[in-house]
C-alpha cells in the first residue's frame, strides 16, 4: 500500500480543522506570499496550492495549539527525564529528520503565550500563536517527518489534550517577561491609536524593547503585525513590518527609530532584502543515498572504495561519474540535446587520500586505449583548446584546482582568467561547434561538439577562500558540482584487487563505440537516448519548481548569485539523468522515473549546499576576505572558550598581517557591530596595555523547525 501524498495528507489536516500553507520542498520555507498567514483548510485553495507545488512540503500554523519542540535524539527535558512521560501524553507526536521530537497539545484557554526559542530550557522551543510547525510527510535532506505510530494528529484541535501543570506553570512564568500588544483601535481618536505620522517609529520602539527582554525574530514579527492592524490607523504593508522587525536583528533600536522617524530608511530597508529575508538554509553535505546510480558507475565506486588506503565514498563516486561522463561524451545526446559533460570538484582534507579516485580511472582509460583522453593540468586557455582539438574528448583531472579560483577571484593574472572563460566556452559547446583562435597563414580550425570533463579535487578551506562574489556570477562556480567529503576513513593494508573484467569490457565498449560510424570521431552524430513518459512529466514539474520556487525568487530579491546558479540546476538535473541511463543500460538506454528523481534530488540539493556555503565564505574582494577572515577566528575561539576575550596576540599569530591592515579590519567591524574590543590595563608588575576582541553576542536566535 502506497503512503499518501502530500496534497493528501494536507487534505486530511484540513478535514480536522487544521489550516495548511505549502512550504519550499526539502525547507521550512513557505512559498505563500505572506508565510502561514496565508494558510486555510478549504480543500479547492489547498488542490490549487500542491497541484502547483506537488512535493511542497506541509506546513500548520500553531494557533491554538502548544507545541513542544526537543532537539536531539534524547528527547527528554533537561535535567528531568521523568517529565518525558507526561509529554508522551500529548495528543500527537511527530518524529522530526534531525532527530528530534513535536510533542503537540490544546493551548490552554486565555494563556497569553509566546512562541519562544530555547527560553524554557536548551534545546526546548515553544511554538503557539504566531508560529507554525512543518508536518508529514514532508522531508528535509536529512529525511522525513513522521507521526509516531499510534499517535498521529488524528483528532481536531479541542479534542487534544492540555499540556502538563509544570508545563503550564513554566510558560505563564514566562509569559509575564513579554509583552503584551493587542488593542483594538475603532477609530483615529481611539486614545490608543497610532496615527500614521507616528507609525514607525513605535513600532520601532516596541521591537526594541522585545528585543531586550529575549523576544525571538518570529515573535517580534507577529506582535508588530499584530500592532500594526490593531492600533496604526492606516495601517501599514505587512512587508513593511516585517522589515522593521528585522532591522531591529543587525541595527540599534535607537538608530532605526531615528531612520524611521525622519524617513530615511530606504537604504537600510535594501540592505536587509537579500541577505535577511531570503536566508538561505543549510541542507548539509550530500546524503548517501544521493551517492549510488546503478550499473557502471555503482561498479567503478565500489572498485575504488575497495582498493583506496583510506576509503572515502564521496571521492569514489566522483571519480566513477567523471569517468562514465567522459566515455559517453559525444556518444549520446536527449531530447533537449543535451551532453554528459560535467565539471566535478571534490573538496577533502589532506591525507584522505584524493589521488586514489584519479588513478582508478587513469587505470581504466589506459586498459580501455584511451589513456591519450587524459589531462592533468591547466597550462592556459589556448593549451585547452589546443587539447580539445587533438582530441575532443577529454578528461581532466585537477588537484588543488582552488589555486586556479583564487588568481581569478584576485584578478592578478589575465592568464588564468583566460583558462576560466574557455572551460565556460567549452562547457556550453558540448553540443555544438566550437571555432579555435585564428592563426596567422591557418585557416581557422574547428572542433565538433568538443566534450571536456573536469574532476577537480581541493582543500576545502583553499577553496573557500577562494571564493569570491565574482566567480559566483561569472557561471564557473554555477556549472559546478561540488561535493564535500568526510574525516579520512579507517586505514588499511590489503588493498590491491585486479580490475574486474566487467568494467574493463564496459570501458572498451564505449572507446569503439562509433554511432557516427568511421567519422564519428570527426563529426559525431549522438544517439538520442529516449525519456519515458512518466520520466518527461517529472521533468517538467522539475523544471516549474526550480524556475518558479527558486530562481524567481531570486530574481525579485535582486539576488544575482542566487540566479546564476539556480539558472543551471534544471541542465544539471538533464546532464544527470542521461549519465545515469547509460551508466544502466549502454548498450539500450533509456530516460527512467528513477533516473529524473536521482538527478532532480542531487542537483536541487548540490545548488541549495553551494549557494549556502558560498553566502558563508565568498568575499566583494581581498579586504573583504579578510574581514570574514578573522570573524572566523573569533568564532572558533568562542566554540572553545565561550565569552572569554581573545588576547589579539592570539589573534595575530593566527592572522599575520600588518598592524595597519588590523586596524582597518578591527574598525570596519567594530562599526559593523559583529565584534567587541577592549584595552586591559597592565597589571601590577607594570608592562603594556592589551588589546582583546570577542564577537558580539547574537541579540536575536534564528527560528527553529
Amino acid at each position: 500500500m502506497s503512503s499518501p501524498s502530500r496534497l493528501d495528507m494536507a487534505l486530511q489536516y484540513a478535514e480536522l480543522g487544521y489550516r495548511v500553507f505549502p512550504c519550499i520542498p526539502g525547507t521550512k520555507h513557505p512559498i505563500t506570499r505572506h508565510g502561514f498567514h496565508d494558510a486555510s483548510a478549504d480543500p479547492v485553495q489547498i488542490e490549487q496550492w500542491w497541484s502547483k507545488h506537488p512535493h511542497a512540503n506541509i506546513g500548520i500554523p500553531t494557533e491554538g495549539l502548544l507545541v513542544v519542540d526537543i532537539d536531539g535524539a534524547g528527547n527528554t527535558w533537561p535535567g528531568d527525564p521523568d517529565r518525558a512521560a507526561d509529554l508522551a501524553k500529548a495528543g500527537a507526536i511527530a518524529l522530526t529528520p534531525r532527530g528530534g521530537r513535536h510533542y503537540v497539545f490544546r493551548r490552554v484557554a486565555g494563556k497569553d503565550w509566546k512562541c519562544s526559542t530555547g527560553k524554557l530550557a536548551r534545546g526546548i522551543d515553544i511554538r503557539t500563536d504566531g508560529g507554525y510547525i512543518i508536518a508529514a510527510p514532508s522531508e528535509r535532506a536529512e529525511g522525513l517527518y513522521r507521526w509516531v505510530e499510534g499517535c498521529e494528529l488524528s483528532d481536531p484541535a479541542e479534542r487534544l489534550p492540555e499540556p502538563p501543570g509544570w508545563l503550564v506553570e513554566a510558560l505563564d512564568r514566562l509569559a509575564t517577561k513579554t509583552p503584551t500588544l493587542a488593542h483594538v483601535a475603532t477609530s483615529p481618536a481611539d486614545a490608543n491609536a497610532i496615527p500614521s505620522g507616528e507609525r514607525n517609529a513605535t513600532l520601532a520602539r516596541l521591537a526594541g524593547h522585545m528585543r531586550r527582554v529575549g523576544m525571538g525574530l518570529k515573535e517580534i514579527s507577529a506582535a508588530l503585525q499584530e500592532t500594526n492592524q490593531n492600533r496604526c490607523v492606516p495601517p501599514l504593508a505587512e512587508t513593511e513590518v516585517d522589515r522593521i522587525a528585522t532591522s531591529i536583528a543587525r541595527y540599534p533600536a535607537d538608530e532605526v527609530s531615528v531612520a524611521l522617524a525622519e524617513n530615511h530608511y530606504q537604504q537600510m530597508f535594501a540592505e536587509l532584502d537579500v541577505e535577511d529575508e531570503f536566508e538561505i538554509p543549510d541542507p548539509g553535505p550530500i546524503p548517501g543515498e544521493l551517492l549510488h546510480v546503478p550499473g557502471f558507475i555503482a561498479e567503478v565506486m565500489q572498485y575504488t572504495f575497495d582498493t583506496a588506503p583510506y576509503p572515502e565514498p564521496v571521492l569514489a563516486f566522483a571519480g566513477a561519474l567523471t569517468l562514465q561522463a567522459l566515455l559517453a561524451g559525444r556518444k549520446v545526446r536527449d531530447a533537449m540535446d543535451n551532453r554528459t559533460n560535467l565539471y566535478v570538484l571534490s573538496l577533502a582534507n589532506s591525507g584522505v587520500g584524493k589521488d586514489h579516485a584519479r588513478k582508478v580511472n587513469t587505470r581504466i582509460l589506459y586498459e580501455a586505449g584511451l589513456a591519450d583522453c587524459l589531462g592533468t593540468s591547466f597550462a592556459s586557455g589556448e593549451g585547452i583548446e589546443d587539447r580539445l582539438f587533438v582530441q575532443p574528448a577529454s578528461l581532466f583531472q585537477v588537484d588543488e584546482i582552488d589555486g586556479l579560483m583564487l588568481r581569478v577571484s584576485q584578478a592578478k593574472d589575465a592568464r588564468h582568467e583566460a583558462i576560466v572563460s574557455m572551460l565556460l566556452q567549452m562547457y556550453s559547446s558540448a553540443n555544438g561547434i566550437f571555432t579555435k583562435r585564428a592563426k596567422a597563414g591557418r585557416e581557422r580550425e574547428v572542433i565538433h561538439h568538443p566534450c571536456l570533463c573536469l574532476f577537480g579535487t581541493a582543500v576545502p578551506k583553499h577553496f573557500y577562500e577562494s571564493l569570491s562574489a565574482r566567480l559566483m556570477t561569472n557561471g564557473f562556480l554555477a556549472r559546478l558540482l561540488i561535493l564535500e567529503c568526510g574525516n579520512r576513513g579507517e586505514g588499511r593494508d590489503d588493498v590491491y584487487r585486479p580490475l574486474p573484467d566487467s568494467i574493463v569490457e564496459a570501458a572498451r565498449w564505449w572507446a569503439t563505440y562509433q554511432p557516427g560510424g568511421n567519422l564519428g570521431n570527426e563529426h559525431p552524430e549522438p544517439v538520442l537516448v529516449p525519456t519515458a513518459a512518466e520520466a518527461l512529466a517529472e521533468f517538467t514539474a522539475l523544471r516549474e519548481r526550480i524556475d518558479r520556487e527558486q530562481y524567481d525568487r531570486c530574481q525579485e530579491a535582486n539576488d544575482q548569485s542566487g540566479m546564476a546558479m539556480w539558472a543551471r540546476t534544471y541542465e544539471k538535473a538533464r546532464r544527470l539523468a542521461l549519465i545515469y541511463a547509460v551508466s544502466v543500460n549502454r548498450e539500450n538506454p533509456i530516460i527512467t522515473l528513477e533516473a529524473v528523481h536521482w538527478a532532480g534530488a542531487f542537483a536541487m540539493h548540490q545548488t541549495r549546499r553551494m549557494l549556502y556555503m558560498a553566502r558563508q565564505h565568498a568575499s566583494e574582494s581581498e579586504f573583504d576576505s579578510k574581514r570574514k577572515r578573522l570573524l572566523e577566528v573569533l568564532e572558533q575561539w568562542q566554540q572553545q572558550h565561550g565569552d572569554e576575550w581573545m588576547p589579539f596576540w592570539k589573534v595575530n599569530r593566527r592572522l599575520p598581517w600588518s598592524n595597519r591592515e588590523h586596524e582597518e579590519v578591527r574598525d570596519t567591524l567594530l562599526q559593523q557591530r559583529l565584534i567587541e574590543h577592549q584595552i586591559v590595563p597592565p597589571g601590577r608588575k607594570g608592562g603594556r596595555p592589551t588589546v582583546a576582541y570577542r564577537l558580539v553576542p547574537e541579540a536575536l536566535t534564528p527560528p527553529t523547525e
